[in-house]
């Protein structure tokens, strides 16, 4: 394949196609063709808009520290994702055949060279929806490892089963903040790890009638406080929610979270917030409660955990057996040809436009 097509950002406001020449496959690599791409649409709308703070700030890796100094990544970037589906074109890699099919997070392009040893490959089971394949890699494992942070705070540490995962759910109340993609993932993981009730809060009529039909108890912002819901629903000598998951990246969305749950509840926080957080108020419910904020990144599973990637995308694989045709139903929104991905996405940067899980087609 002498070219790759790839969608990226030219500048703040102006997605588009790029071209480039493919890479050279060597021994042990693979080639895949791009089948499916799914958009993560709160990142990669950051970098649509100007607003990631890795092209606002330097971030030094070594240190994990954000400075005010130039940063390392700047306009055009010439690729955004990390959702993709693919059919292995070539192989010289005897662990992945020519003609499987792969899930992996390399971004919306038509095709990647790929090497088993630094790349997170995922080989498709035959009984699963390629199409749903695009969780497999990274997002279904974002959603995971957040129930593992639960377990880890609520249980402490884990082991590396599957079953790990309900240490932080099974039996207790859960809401969950925002629902968007993050959020209902979530949301069902909850669900199918034995909460006892996961009510999920969004102001949007189509993502609370989408948590709605996965089986949670949607409450609607525009008609109620979701913390008073949450006490009053769940009230007992403290009320509240025993454990909330926040997947919206706004500040007030983390002070709702914060608002709903009973004292010395935790909030597990999967949101990305691009504009600072300055609605919290960590002198009301935050101090007066004893809450706890932990922050769950996909780069970071708990201490002591014996969790790898591998087992986050098992648990997802599970889950999407049991749960694949709800979340085919009623999440997956949008399902558009890469080509019209620029157009979308301008669309969905002015607010023209909503979706939940936007998939794109090569």
């Amino acid at each position: 394949m002498a070219e790759v097509r790839s969608l990226g950002v030219r500048a703040p406001g102006q997605p588009e196609i790029f071209t480039q020449p493919a890479d050279p496959l060597r021994a042990g690599d693979f080639e895949v063709e791009t089948l499916f791409s799914g958009l993560s649409a709160g990142t990669e709308l950051a970098t649509v808009k100007g607003t990631s703070p890795f092209l606002r700030r330097r971030f030094d890796r070594e240190l994990r520290l954000f400075e005010d100094s130039a940063p390392a990544g700047s306009y055009p970037v010439r690729c955004l994702g990390y959702m993709e589906v693919g059919r292995v074109r070539e192989s010289r890699c005897a662990s992945v055949p020519a003609g499987a099919t792969v899930a992996m997070a390399y971004g919306h392009r038509t095709a990647y060279r790929a090497d088993p040893c630094s790349d997170h490959v995922v080989v498709l089971p035959d009984d699963l929806d390629p199409l749903l394949g695009v969780y497999l890699a990274q997002m279904g494992p974002i959603c995971a490892n957040g129930l593992l942070h639960a377990a880890a705070e609520h249980a402490g540490p884990l082991s590396g089963e599957t079953d790990g995962l309900a240490g932080g759910v099974a039996g207790r109340r859960v809401l969950v903040t925002g629902a968007g993609v993050v959020g209902l993932l979530t949301a069902l993981f909850a669900l199918h790890h034995g909460a006892a009730e996961v009510a999920v809060a969004d102001p949007t009529p189509r993502r609370l009638a989408a948590a709605a039909a996965l089986g949670c108890v949607p409450v609607d912002e525009r008609e109620h406080d979701p913390a008073r819901w949450c006490k009053e629903r769940w009230g007992n000598a403290e009320p509240g929610a025993d454990l909330v998951f926040q997947c919206r990246g706004q500040g007030r969305a983390l002070r709702t979270a914060l608002r709903a749950l009973r004292p010395q509840g935790a909030v597990i926080d999967l949101a990305f917030y691009q504009d600072g957080a300055t609605d919290v108020c960590l002198g009301e419910e935050f101090h007066h409660n004893g809450l706890t904020v932990r922050s769950a990144q996909i780069a970071r599973m708990p201490r002591g955990c014996s969790w790898n990637r591998s087992d986050l995308s098992a648990a997802t694989v599970e889950l999407l057996r049991a749960r694949g045709a709800d979340v085919r139903r009623h999440l997956i929104t949008d399902i558009l040809h890469v080509d019209e991905a620029p157009a979308f996405l301008r669309d969905l940067a002015a607010r023209r436009r909503h979706t939940i899980q936007a998939v794109f087609t090569f």
